[in-house]
């Protein structure tokens, strides 16, 4: 049982729900947005638990939480709201632009209904958590407690890029369930039935893979040619991001954030924890698990099961709920601030911020780690090396596990690994357990034989019974002219204790298809390359001598 998770020693009775009802509010501009309202059947009053969608109402996100009469049973109001433009609501969407003010507004809105006692609590994931986060920066007063999970922090670094890179899978597939919404709404049924055949399988062997003409004919009912072509970071971007809108801090709002091993947006809740931290009054947690975007359970571990003691995300946030909105001393926000579960030892641990990437481990080869791998070692190489890898747009190196969507998840990338086009370096088999927790990053001489290019970063326990296991991921783009010597390649963070037999293995390809879109070298912006404009690519790994390329992983804990 986490730390987070409540201790109850006597669980009071479960209360009668009474029918849903669904009610409406009206914004400060006068838009309707309406809601479905589960309230107990008795006295009360209760707090009210605010759930704000994009993906309409009536699921109530049970993809990730109890339904919401299961809260109800415990003593809350609960009010699941279609945001601006989505479900039944009036107006049009536009992604985050209008959660920060509507966000507010539903919270004054929430706390004066029949049967509050005037707090209110937010939860809910991904676009439901950012609601939560935009919602914060107006401060209304009734709202005392959020938990919003998988959400990110930054809308073009967690959500539209990464690296430099446009999230194509992610992005592609958010953009065409949001514009099947709006077809729906609409009554477009040929737009309908054309988008959601998409959904079903990504176009991505389209004329411009990037743009695929189904969003090209359907582009009124997203936003998806706005994310790929308009520049960032900064500009309009911040005006539709919790970083920017959060600047000025919380107040005594107690937050407790989820965030994913596996989830694409972790980069970014880990950035918020540490500024929300340092700019709130009140009490704030965050807690990593093996999830993905989904929320679903990825535990690789020894034995590849799931534990069985891994805390649901109704358990986290009930606790934080019963203890932030009724008072309960039951425990929940005891321990460190940071709780991670170590991904291979299936445990739980805690600390105090997250160490930095400090410790090097320099990049050595003989120039065939293409062929049969390079190595990682303690000290650098007195004499340079240089590994070739081509990239060919052709067949490029497909996405395998960690968090990068579509494949995210524990999967097993040793045959990726033997790939002619993946270069790989391993520490020696280890002789003691080594655990890591905290940051990653890496730093690599490389060049290449056109005026852009991709590096993609993998970080992968390989395990004595066979299996590579990616651990971190980082992907990085590189435009005409902006090379850097060495260059950066942002890891994730990570958390793991890799068993003594194992090794640690770095892999570095020009591609991650199609969580990226495949680099034609040209400098071409994604939206503009057909499939066929894209060149083979040589990239020169350098190492050694005057040119040590090293992966940096976090401080011995």
């Amino acid at each position: 049982m986490t730390h987070m998770a409540p201790v109850i020693l006597e669980q009071p009775p479960l209360l009668a729900v009474r029918p849903p009802e669904t009610i409406s509010m009206r914004t400060r501009d006068g838009v309707r947005l309406d809601a479905d309202l589960y309230r107990p059947d008795g006295v009360g009053p209760w707090p009210v638990l605010l759930l704000r969608l994009a993906c309409g109402r009536r699921t109530a996100m049970t993809s990730h939480y109890a339904h919401p009469r299961w809260y109800a049973a415990r003593g809350y109001v609960v009010v699941v709201q279609d945001v601006r433009g989505r479900g039944t609501s009036e107006g049009r969407f536009r992604p985050f632009e209008a959660e920060r003010e509507d966000g507010a507004d539903a919270v004054a809105w929430a706390a004066s209904l029949p049967g509050s006692n005037g707090t209110v609590g937010m939860y809910g994931s991904g676009y439901a958590g950012m609601a939560q986060l935009l919602a914060l920066a107006e401060r209304p007063p009734a709202l005392r407690a959020v938990v919003p999970a998988l959400a990110g922090w930054d809308v073009f670094t967690d959500w539209a890029t990464e690296g430099g890179a446009f999230r194509l899978a992610d992005a592609m597939g958010w953009a065409l369930h949001c514009a099947a919404e709006s077809a729906r709404r609409l009554e477009d049924g040929a737009a309908y039935r054309a988008l959601l055949e998409a959904i079903r399988g990504l176009p991505l062997d389209d004329e411009i893979p990037s743009r695929p003409r189904v969003l090209r004919d359907y582009a009124r009912h997203c936003h998806y040619d706005d994310w790929l072509t308009t520049p960032g970071p900064g500009g309009s971007w911040d005006e539709l991001s919790p970083r920017h809108a959060l600047s000025g801090g919380v107040g005594e709002v107690s937050v407790l954030q989820i965030g994913g091993w596996y989830d694409p947006r972790l980069t970014g809740t880990l950035a918020a924890h540490e500024a929300l931290s340092a700019g709130s009054d009140g009490t704030v947690r965050l807690l990593v698990g093996p999830w993905d975007r989904h929320g679903v359970t990825a535990h690789p571990g020894m034995d590849g099961r799931a534990p069985s003691d891994l805390p649901s995300f109704d358990a986290l946030q009930l606790g934080w709920f019963e203890r932030f909105l009724k008072g309960e001393m039951n425990g929940a926000e005891r321990g460190g601030p940071i709780r991670l579960f170590d991904v291979l030892e299936g445990r739980w641990r805690d600390l105090p911020a997250l160490p930095p990437a400090e410790r090097p481990l320099h990049l050595s080869s003989d120039g065939l780690a293409t062929r049969r791998g390079g190595a990682l070692r303690d000290d650098a190489p007195d004499d340079a090396f240089l590994d070739v890898l081509v990239h060919d747009p052709r067949d490029p190196v497909p996405t395998v596990g960690g968090h990068a969507v579509p494949d995210a998840g524990p999967r097993d990338r040793a045959a990726a690994d033997a790939r002619p086009d993946v270069a790989v370096y391993d520490t020696a088999p280890l002789t003691a357990p080594l655990t890591l927790s905290g940051q990653a990053a890496l730093e690599i001489w490389v060049e290449a034989d056109a005026p852009s290019f991709d590096v993609s970063a993998v970080l992968s326990a390989v395990l004595p019974d066979g299996r590579v296991l990616p651990l971190s991921q980082g992907h990085a783009r590189v435009e005409p002219g902006g090379e850097q010597r060495p260059m950066p390649v942002a890891l994730r963070a990570l958390c793991a204790t890799l068993p003594t037999g194992s090794a640690l293995r770095l892999s570095l390809a020009g591609s991650c298809f199609p969580a990226y879109p495949v680099n034609p070298g040209t400098g071409a912006e994604p939206g503009e390359t057909r499939l066929v404009d894209a060149q083979p690519i040589t990239l020169l790994i350098h190492g050694g001598g005057a040119r040590p390329s090293r992966l940096l992983l976090p401080a011995r804990d």
